[in-house]
């Protein structure tokens, strides 16, 4: 059975990961005063930074049409069985849905849409893992059943300047963000429940960083090996400093650094900084 490997935007897989891996990518957009955009597609993440900090209007976002899940539903179902679809979390999006809505509507192909139930790199690591066993010729149940798995032993944390990003979006409640705001804090956010939560409220950034780094710590002890991603919102020398200070304390982390994306920095807001890490095998 060939099985196809879908996933959205919000991963932030790079251009070369995709090919590489064969990884068949839906983007979700960004809807700015000049007009709407599909990241990874029609806008870098530079470049929607740059429009956001000029515009007079809050950004907002949007997912994919369920008609293009289904075209590309369509055009897998000439070449392959299955498709394993995995998405941004359903907490905060319904591109999940959308995948599940177009997999009963499509005939010819079985689809397998996944709730990774994060964003950004982790959910990378969902879809880079999933393509690795399909070409090493797994079937699609091995394939779902490594990455529930992989959700043991998943975690992120992020590290934002103002929470009124998330609040605007509809992210987070309006009573989190306006005690947040009071009290001045860098508040240290994760998923709960498929959700973005306030995790901690820090005073400083540079107390944040430590102490996401000592959650990262423990798992590190645990584990024989990690893969672990810094995230950042525009602000790549600070991840690259972060990275190069990790990875000396680290010898068992393997660090890279990716980027909050158009849509998923619309919700955290330029300035913020994201560790994700998982188990390597």
């Amino acid at each position: 059975m060939s099985i196809a490997v879908v996933t959205d935007s919000t991963a932030y897989l790079t251009p070369e990961e995709r090919t590489r891996y064969n990884i068949r990518m839906i983007p979700l957009s960004v809807n700015l005063e000049d007009g709407s955009y599909e990241e990874e597609v029609e806008i870098t993440a530079s470049e929607f930074y740059r429009k956001a900090r000029g515009a007079k209007t809050f950004p907002k976002t949007t997912q994919p049409p369920v008609g293009k899940f289904v075209q590309l539903f369509e055009e897998l179902s000439k070449d392959y069985d299955e498709v394993i679809s995995i998405h941004l979390s359903s907490g905060i999006s319904g591109t999940y849905q959308g995948a599940v809505q177009a997999g009963d509507m499509v005939e010819g192909i079985k689809v397998h849409a996944f709730d990774s139930e994060i964003s950004c790199s982790p959910q990378g690591y969902y879809a880079l893992k999933a393509a690795q066993m399909a070409q090493e010729g797994a079937s699609a149940q091995e394939i779902l059943d490594k990455l529930e798995e992989m959700k043991k032993s998943m975690d992120a944390y992020f590290i934002v300047d103002d929470l009124s990003h998330l609040q605007r979006g509809g992210r987070l409640s309006a009573a989190a963000a306006l005690v947040g705001g009071l009290l001045q804090v860098k508040p240290i956010l994760n998923f709960e429940n498929k959700v973005i939560v306030p995790f901690e409220k820090i005073r400083t950034k540079k107390k944040a960083l430590r102490r996401v780094e000592e959650i990262l710590a423990k798992d590190a002890a645990k584990y024989d090996q990690l893969q672990a991603t810094i995230i950042h919102a525009n602000s790549e020398s600070e991840a690259q400093e972060w990275m190069a200070q990790l990875s000396s304390a680290y010898p068992n982390v393997h660090f890279n650094i990716s980027y909050f994306g158009p849509v998923i920095g619309t919700h955290l807001g330029e300035g913020a900084l994201g560790l994700g890490w998982v188990k390597v095998d």
